[in-house]
């Protein structure tokens, strides 16, 4: 019997490169082998996260080139976490903040991890960014399946033109989720599980939420944005779509040292956490060519995407006596990182 990860994943980008990506990914053998009546929300879950890193290796050629040679030397890639940003308003316009048909901020995510096991593990103030960090981490699989790093950027912490921009881009934002994909995270929030057809109704609808939903952009209020805001303008053309996904390595200096080596893009310094048990560093982010509105048409200009990252996190030993993997961030590390889709 073929496996729900299998079958799942297959659904959603075929079986080749389904097992292209599965062969790459290091996967506990708990959501890798799951088979029967019922496919949990913790295989989901992660059916969720791969077909994610499927699509970010795509748009980003030198994680792709990574990932290729950790592979050729025998290693896996143990995907950490998906971080992703999202545009939160102040009440009013849409009530409750609401950017444009999607629920407010990270609340258009939560509704779609917490049905799946997910739960708020900490919240991180980003305020030299004027945004706020959520991690989400799984209840079942904690260290096992992906955590995401879900970010939304306060609109009303800007200028009025600021503000003004944000919502002439961000206003006609819609909301993919459809029948299929809500009939099953419902099913998943109350029965834990649900069967295998409704699960592969469901994986499309769920993973095109994380994509860019709203129009192409006008080419002023993208500088507008931009002006104040790298971020706010990184969301403008790319969306909700993965900003990074996350190898978590043994030793993120070598990593660091090897990729400089190469000549490749990587972050000046590690970014080390106040308790020093987590250290992270990355590429820049991958130039890609978007589209913008003028007055006179459509223009092609060349920004920031998405990157890859690298993490170690070091295993302590809790105020209870229990040894656990660090799976906490830090709130400097974010911003640091955060960077690598910076303009400059």
């Amino acid at each position: 019997m073929t496996p729900h990860l299998t079958a799942l994943v297959a659904s959603a980008i075929g079986p080749r490169a389904a097992g292209e990506i599965l062969d790459t990914l290091a996967i506990d053998v708990m959501l890798s082998g799951e088979t029967g009546q019922r496919v949990s929300r913790a295989v989901f879950a992660m059916a969720v996260n791969t077909v994610l890193f499927h699509d970010i290796m795509d748009r980003v050629p030198l994680g792709a080139a990574y990932v290729a040679e950790r592979r050729a030397a025998g290693l896996r890639i143990l995907f950490d976490h998906g971080a992703l940003r999202t545009i939160r308003f102040g009440e009013g316009r849409f009530g409750e903040g609401k950017t444009g048909a999607l629920p407010a901020g990270q609340i258009a995510f939560a509704r779609i991890l917490e049905p799946l096991g997910y739960a708020m593990a900490d919240v991180y103030p980003l305020d030299r960014l004027k945004m706020t960090g959520r991690a989400y981490a799984h209840l079942d699989y904690p260290e096992a399946i992906p955590q995401f790093f879900v970010s939304e950027l306060h609109v009303d912490r800007f200028s009025p033109a600021f503000q003004a921009a944000a919502h002439a881009v961000f206003d006609a934002t819609r909301d993919l989720l459809g029948a299929e994909a809500t009939r099953a995270l419902a099913a998943f929030a109350t029965e834990g599980a649900v069967d295998l057809e409704t699960a592969i109704a469901a994986l499309p609808q769920v993973v095109a939420a994380f994509d860019r939903t709203h129009p192409t952009p006008r080419l002023a209020d993208y500088k507008t944005l931009l002006a104040e805001s790298a971020e706010a303008a990184w969301i403008a053309t790319e969306g909700q779509s993965f900003n990074h996904a996350t190898d978590r390595v043994p030793d993120v200096e070598a990593v660091a040292d090897a990729q400089k080596a190469l000549g490749r893009p990587v972050k000046d310094a590690v970014e080390v956490s106040a308790s020093g048990r987590v250290r992270q560093t990355a590429f820049k982010a991958q130039p890609v060519e978007r589209a913008f509105i003028t007055d006179d048409g459509e223009v092609i200009l060349t920004v920031p995407g998405s990157f890859h990252e690298f993490i170690t996190r070091d295993r302590f030993v809790d105020e209870a006596g229990v040894e656990r993997l660090d799976l906490r961030f830090d709130s400097a590390n974010a911003q640091g990182i955060f960077k690598m889709t910076g303009t400059g």
